[in-house]
């Protein structure tokens, strides 16, 4: 017995010696939610990935999020719900998103078309604003005839291609930029039937869930049966590579989610004035071992996998960026030039790292049955897109869109390889674009697992450090 329980019994009596019980049998349980070892259906390791993203990844990233072109965001928060009726928008003031007004957003971002991030692209004249920009057009008036019929080619290729999520279209009024910076993604206090219903709908009716499993995937079902965690998945083993990753891509995106909700909890509100910060109870809740049934560390071990597919598709879109056409264009040269300099580390980083997932295993069966496989894959995780419109809480629905265009960008890349390889390096190709919509959510959802990771490093320290 130590000379702190010695005390502890003494001093307090039986109630303190109980309380301090408790305390060490979570710190127990905690040393299991410290996920370790490789990951399945891939040749990484958690630790390898930590170290990765602490020193390379997560510096340069959050650096990156703060500039100009990355932390402006156009999104449509009014679309209505595709698939139910809904029950209203929460009234919680810190589910309220503030748009950006259109004076503080750089010209050369207000002025270009959703699918154009280079001078070139952008410049028509001395642009005031985006009516301006409509009237006169976003191909500048010096550019040859060949490449002028090249961005219109570009521009009808990004309208018509394969998505892998419903992006909101940009020319509507009600799409509005918004200010990522200002709008961080936290607590908010939404939950209960509306909060629910969006996660039932998206692991039930879109994980690939066999009927013969009647215990609900959802985590914030209210009765999951009496099985643990680990035999309930026995299920998952069943299924093929392609839908097994379906599942934890879903399943990882939620814990990153939960991770940001609990490092950015609400403590306290002191005549006004917010206290934001790390919840323990809120993370062991969600987490740890004993409480989720053994789900918790499974959770975690699927957002490290999100991470790697993340990781894969920057490092294979690098050479789209490369390109002397791309400048991530926001009309201040100087500041572009240093953006676009931070974002080809980023990529040289991410290229480095030496256990990369092989996306090449995933629909690699017969050619008919491939095809069939990867478009139903394509649809359900579009569909998943189009659920985002149904959360009610704004700042909720915020961050769930730009994270799901995130991840279906990085699908996108993932799946277009021929079409990356043959890029010409002067001029648009007709095979692959990104729009700047697609950029800025692919960079920030990723921004958002580097800053899951490093938080759930910041809760094992704190943890240990009470301990």
């Amino acid at each position: 017995m130590s000379p702190g329980f010695r005390r502890a019994v003494t001093g307090q009596g039986a109630a303190a010696a109980v309380q301090l019980l408790v305390t060490l049998s979570f710190l127990s349980s905690l040393v299991k939610t410290q996920v370790t070892g490789v990951l399945d259906d891939c040749l990484c390791d958690i630790d390898s990935i930590d170290k990765f993203n602490t020193y390379k990844i997560f510096p340069k990233i959050k650096k990156l999020q703060e500039r100009d072109y990355f932390r402006y965001y156009k999104v449509n928060l009014k679309r209505p719900c595709p698939f139910w009726a809904e029950d209203g928008h929460c009234s919680i003031k810190d589910c309220h998103v503030e748009p950006c007004p259109e004076s503080k957003i750089p010209v050369g971002i207000k002025a270009g078309r959703s699918n154009k991030y280079s001078q070139a692209a952008n410049s028509t004249k001395e642009l005031d604003d985006c009516e301006q920009a409509n009237k006169l057009g976003a191909i500048n008036s010096t550019l040859s005839n060949e490449s002028k019929e090249a961005f219109i080619d570009w521009a009808r290729y990004d309208d018509s291609q394969d998505h892998f999520c419903e992006l909101d279209d940009e020319r509507s009024p009600a799409a509005q930029y918004v200010d990522l910076l200002l709008n961080p993604e936290r607590y908010t206090g939404y939950k209960g039937s509306s909060a629910w219903r969006v996660w039932n709908s998206i692991y039930e009716e879109n994980c690939f869930k066999p009927r013969s499993v009647y215990r609900p995937l959802n985590p914030l079902a209210p009765s999951r049966g009496e099985d643990d965690g680990e035999s309930f998945y026995t299920w998952l083993e069943g299924l093929c590579l392609e839908k097994r990753v379906f599942y934890k891509l879903i399943s990882g995106l939620h814990a990153s989610i939960n991770l940001h909700l609990c490092a950015n909890y609400l403590l306290e509100e002191t005549w006004g004035k917010p206290s934001w910060g790390p919840n323990i109870k809120e993370f062991r809740r969600r987490f740890d071992p004993v409480e989720t049934k053994g789900e918790g560390p499974r959770r975690l071990k699927n957002l490290y996998f999100l991470y790697l597919i993340e990781l894969r598709a920057l490092s294979k879109v690098a050479p789209y960026f490369e390109r002397s056409i791309v400048d991530l264009y926001t009309g201040n040269v100087e500041d572009d030039a240093d953006t676009k300099t931070l974002l080809l580390s980023i990529f040289q980083d991410t290229k480095s790292f030496p256990m990369h997932f092989d996306e090449k295993s995933m629909f690699a069966g017969d050619k008919k049955g491939a095809k069939s496989l990867k478009e139903e894959f394509r649809l359900h995780f579009k569909n998943i897109s189009r659920i985002m419109d149904c959360v009610g809480c704004d700042k909720c629905r915020l961050w769930g869109k730009l994270q799901t265009q995130g991840l279906g960008t990085a699908l996108k890349i993932l799946f277009s390889e021929k079409e990356i390889q043959n890029l010409p390096e002067n001029s648009p190709s007709k095979g692959f674009q990104l729009t700047r919509q697609e950029i800025v959510a692919l960079l920030n959802a990723f921004g958002r697992l580097s800053t899951s990771i490093r938080e759930l490093q910041d809760f094992k320290a704190l943890l240990q450090h009470r301990r």
